[in-house]
C-alpha cells in the first residue's frame, strides 16, 4: 500500500504543477466523448453527426466553462431531434427546460454529473454514479443524476421509435408527443433505476460521514449491496426485466471506484486514531481524531564517481637517471650509498629502488595523492 500513497503523491504533485492545463484537457475529452456518444446513439442529422463536428464543438467548449457543454450537449440532442420530427423536437426542448429549472436552481454547480450520468449508462456501468456521489458529492447532486438518466431514457425511446415517427400529419404528431412523454415517464425500469440509485446514494453518504473505522470502504460495500437489492426487487415485483450481467459488473466497477476515490479523497490511519474529551462553560465535548496518512517519498541517493585521471606516461630511462642521480646526491649529502641486501649487486640494489620509486609515483597518481 506504500506505494500507491507513494504514487498517489507523485500524481497529486504532477498535477498541482499544471492543474489549468490538465483540466482543459480532461475537459476536452469529456466533451469529444459525450458528444460522440450522443451522434453514435442519436445521429439522425448526418451534418452534425461527423467525428469533425464533435471535435469542433469540443474544441470550442474546452476553452469555456464547464456548464456551457452541458448547453451543448442539450443543443446537439435537439438538433438530432429536429431531423427526427418537429414535435419530439418541441417535446424534448419543453422536458429540457422543465430540468433546466430544477438544475439551475438545487444543482448550478453539477455540470459534471449530468454529462458523466448518461454516458455511464451508455457505458454499462451506471451503477458507479451514486456511489461516487455519495462519497464526495452533496445531497443536491441527486438532481444532476436524476436529470442524466432521464436523458439517457429519452435518447433510448427516440432511438427505438425514430423510424415510426417520421412523416405524420397533425393528428399523427399529437399521437407521437403522447407516446413519446408516456413511454418516457412511464417507464417502470427509469423510475426503478432512478429509485435504487437515491436510496444507494443516501446509504453511502450516511455512512461515509460515521465515525466508524473503514467508514468509506463500508459505505462502498453497503451501498452496492443496497442498489442491487432494490434494482432486484422492484423487476420481480414489476415484471421488468434488467440484465443482471450488466447489474453484476457495474457494481464490480462502482467498488473500485469507490476504493480509487477513498485513496485520493481520505486516506487516514485508523492504528493512530485517539478520543478526546474537553468541555467549556455550556457543553461537553467528545471528539475522535484520526490522523490522515502520510507516507514520505523516498528519496534517490545519487552518488557521483570522480572521472580517473589520465595517467601520464613517462619515459623508464629518464626516470632512472633522475631517480639514481637524486639517489647519489642523497647519498653524497648523507656521505654514504645505499647499501645493498647480501648476495645483491650494487646495480641490481639500485634497479630495485627505482622500479619501487616508479611504482610508488604511478600509484601516487592513480589514486590522486599529493606527495
Amino acid at each position: 500500500m506504500d506505494s500507491i500513497y507513494v504514487l498517489r503523491g507523485r500524481l497529486e504533485e504532477l498535477y498541482s504543477r499544471n492543474s489549468k492545463v490538465y483540466d482543459k484537457v480532461l475537459q476536452f475529452i469529456l466533451a469529444v466523448t459525450v458528444f460522440m456518444v450522443i451522434n453514435h446513439n442519436v445521429g439522425f442529422m448526418k451534418a452534425a453527426a461527423t467525428p469533425v463536428a464533435a471535435v469542433a464543438l469540443a474544441i470550442v467548449c474546452t476553452f469555456l466553462p464547464l456548464s456551457v457543454t452541458v448547453v451543448a450537449a442539450t443543443a446537439l440532442i435537439a438538433a438530432h431531434m429536429y431531423a427526427v420530427s418537429l414535435i419530439v423536437l418541441a417535446v424534448t426542448a419543453v422536458i429540457f427546460l422543465i430540468m433546466y429549472i430544477f438544475y439551475l436552481r438545487l444543482a448550478p454547480k453539477m455540470a459534471l454529473i449530468v454529462l458523466l450520468t448518461p454516458l455511464a449508462f451508455f457505458l454499462k456501468i451506471p451503477y458507479v454514479i451514486p456511489v461516487a456521489c455519495g462519497l464526495v458529492a452533496p445531497p443536491g447532486s441527486m438532481v444532476a443524476v436524476i436529470c442524466g438518466s432521464i436523458v439517457y431514457y429519452m435518447m433510448e425511446y427516440v432511438k427505438k421509435a425514430a423510424p415510426n415517427m417520421e412523416g405524420a400529419d397533425a393528428k399523427g404528431m399529437m399521437s407521437q408527443a403522447t407516446d413519446y412523454i408516456m413511454k418516457v415517464f412511464q417507464n417502470k425500469e427509469m423510475w426503478v433505476v432512478v429509485t435504487a440509485f437515491v436510496i444507494c446514494f443516501f446509504i453511502v453518504f450516511a455512512f461515509r460521514r460515521a465515525s466508524m473505522d473503514h467508514a468509506w470502504k463500508i459505505a462502498v460495500v453497503a451501498g452496492t449491496i443496497v442498489n442491487i437489492i432494490v434494482i432486484v426487487v422492484g423487476d420481480i415485483a414489476l415484471g421488468i426485466h434488467t440484465s443482471y450481467g450488466t447489474m453484476i459488473g457495474g457494481s464490480i466497477a462502482s467498488l473500485a471506484v469507490g476504493l480509487v476515490l477513498e485513496i485520493f479523497f481520505f486516506s487516514v490511519d485508523y492504528s493512530r486514531s485517539e478520543n478526546l474529551q474537553f468541555e467549556d462553560d455550556e457543553y461537553y465535548y467528545y471528539v475522535k481524531a484520526v490522523p490522515k496518512l502520510s507516507v514520505a517519498k523516498p528519496e534517490k541517493t545519487v552518488k557521483r564517481i570522480n572521472e580517473r585521471q589520465e595517467t601520464e606516461i613517462m619515459d623508464t630511462e629518464v626516470v632512472r637517471r633522475k631517480s639514481s642521480g637524486a639517489a647519489s646526491k642523497g647519498a653524497a649529502k648523507n656521505g654514504r650509498r645505499p647499501v645493498p641486501k647480501k648476495g645483491q649487486s650494487v646495480k641490481k640494489h639500485d634497479m630495485r629502488e627505482i622500479d619501487k620509486m616508479l611504482l610508488t609515483q604511478s600509484l601516487r597518481r592513480d589514486l590522486n595523492l599529493k606527495d
